[in-house]
């Protein structure tokens, strides 16, 4: 009986000692976006790309087709996770609700964040826009252009942000607010929150045109919203007594900075967020030391600087 319990213990320290954990895949690093169809996300997964093949890794793109819906970018993330990767990269869509997912995820794997923050801890690196010293030079920049459309810096100015919740947004909104204070004579005389789409900031728009009779200027606070206020002041013809300032860009904003529908873009470099965001995860889950935060820059283009170099570079980047 001792015998045969001795040779049973035996057996099973043979197979307990021939168990692995499953293998990471050191040469994967997925990215995960906000909204796979968006031009501003697809110039994120370029950069991301870009650095995959100068690193000799595969990076699988990763996202859901909206940016509100934030249970398929938690889902994404799960699968991600599932396949063990060497880290992950991801630009949280929500700020509350990618908290949990995200430090459940950094358990098991580096988590490396891009663009907006979420309620966690568990960023390994996070690169980002300091979205309130954007949403300031937006701020000033609206400030400036109600001043050469009317000869002073007053009047009933507008905030259209696209979604609620959502960190970079409240965090443009505050400087946004921020550079108001610097000039008494701008009164906020609405705040709109959208549901994310081009459609509800076209929308919200014309509402606020009709509804404001002494409105000199709109801050429009990323792509879908300057998509839809550009298109709707266009429309309404007021370009003339209306400043329109925007956070990103696409080539139709780009004609209407031309033609004065719009009077300034903010810009990041999500070019750069994706690259440098490979780069830092790649880095990371060797357990070489990164940094903490990275700010990723922004920069205003007018009418005036649009054909710089610098400016250029950031509104036409390669894709491929």
């Amino acid at each position: 009986m001792k015998a045969a319990k001795m040779l049973l213990l035996a057996a099973l320290a043979a197979g307990l000692s021939g168990w692995q954990a499953p293998a990471r895949a050191e040469s994967t690093i997925p990215i995960i976006v906000k909204d796979t169809t968006s031009q501003y996300w697809q110039i994120v997964l370029a950069g991301a790309r870009k650095a995959g093949q100068e690193l000799g890794i595969r990076v699988p793109e990763l996202g859901a087709q909206s940016e509100s819906d934030i249970n398929g970018q938690v889902t994404a993330l799960e699968n991600a996770v599932s396949e063990h990767p060497a880290a992950i990269v991801i630009a949280p869509t929500q700020y509350a609700a990618l908290g949990p997912p995200i430090t459940a995820a950094a358990k098991d794997v580096k988590i490396i964040g891009i663009d907006s923050g979420a309620d966690t801890k568990a960023f390994t690196s996070f690169l980002t826009t300091d979205n309130v010293k954007g949403g300031e030079m937006a701020g000033e920049a609206l400030a400036a252009a109600i001043k050469a459309k009317t000869g002073k810096d007053s009047g009933d100015v507008a905030l259209i942000t696209a979604l609620p919740g959502v960190g970079s947004l409240d965090q443009r909104a505050e400087g946004f607010k921020r550079a108001l204070a610097k000039h008494p004579g701008l009164k906020l005389v609405a705040s709109r929150i959208a549901d994310g789409q081009a459609t509800t900031g076209l929308n919200i728009m014309s509402d606020l045109l009709t509804a404001n009779p002494h409105l000199v200027g709109v801050f429009a606070s990323n792509l879908y919203m300057i998509q839809g206020a550009s298109q709707a002041l266009a429309e309404a013809g007021k370009a003339d007594k209306v400043a329109l300032v925007g956070f990103d860009s696409d080539k139709n904003l780009i004609n209407f900075l031309k033609t004065g529908v719009i009077y300034a873009l903010v810009v990041q470099d999500p070019y750069r967020m994706g690259h440098e965001g490979v780069e830092i995860a790649l880095k990371a889950s060797k357990g070489e030391q990164v940094p903490k935060l990275i700010d990723t820059g922004v920069t205003v283009i007018t009418k005036s600087n649009l054909d710089t170099p610098r400016s250029q570079e950031l509104l036409n980047p390669k894709l491929h």
